[in-house]
């Protein structure tokens, strides 16, 4: 029997939560867990199916400079979504840039505010 099951949360650090949240949430349309406890330091946790983001306002010890232009090519979250088309119209509404793989499949990847890198995978 193999012990592990899924992975629970990917975190990633923000400078500001709001402003963080205005892309996740604004942007991206990702739903706000409003369960997060106090920690101790502002952030947020977005739920994606049984998994999630959790955004954490903490100094950055590796800010993002020097990071290669493609996402795929640094350390990166990636996400399943059911329409990329939509996906790529609402990064382009709100002036994101993005880029597709180079593999071929159906993604994309861009870059949340701070510098963390997304990918997402179309699913059939």
């Amino acid at each position: 029997m193999k012990n592990y099951l899924a992975l629970a949360h990917a975190s990633v650090l923000v400078r500001d939560t709001a402003t963080a949240l205005g892309f996740y949430c604004g942007v991206l349309d990702m739903p706000l867990d409003a369960a997060r406890p106090d920690l101790g330091y502002p952030g947020a946790w977005l739920n994606l199916g049984a998994q999630q983001i959790h955004l954490l306002e903490l100094p950055n010890p590796d800010p993002a400079t020097g990071r290669p232009a493609h996402g795929g090519r640094d350390r990166h979250i990636a996400v399943l979504v059911r329409d990329l088309d939509l996906l790529r119209k609402r990064l382009e509404q709100a002036g994101i840039a993005h880029t597709l793989s180079r593999s071929g499949r159906r993604a994309l990847f861009c870059r949340d505010p701070d510098g963390n890198a997304l990918e997402f995978i179309e699913t059939a």
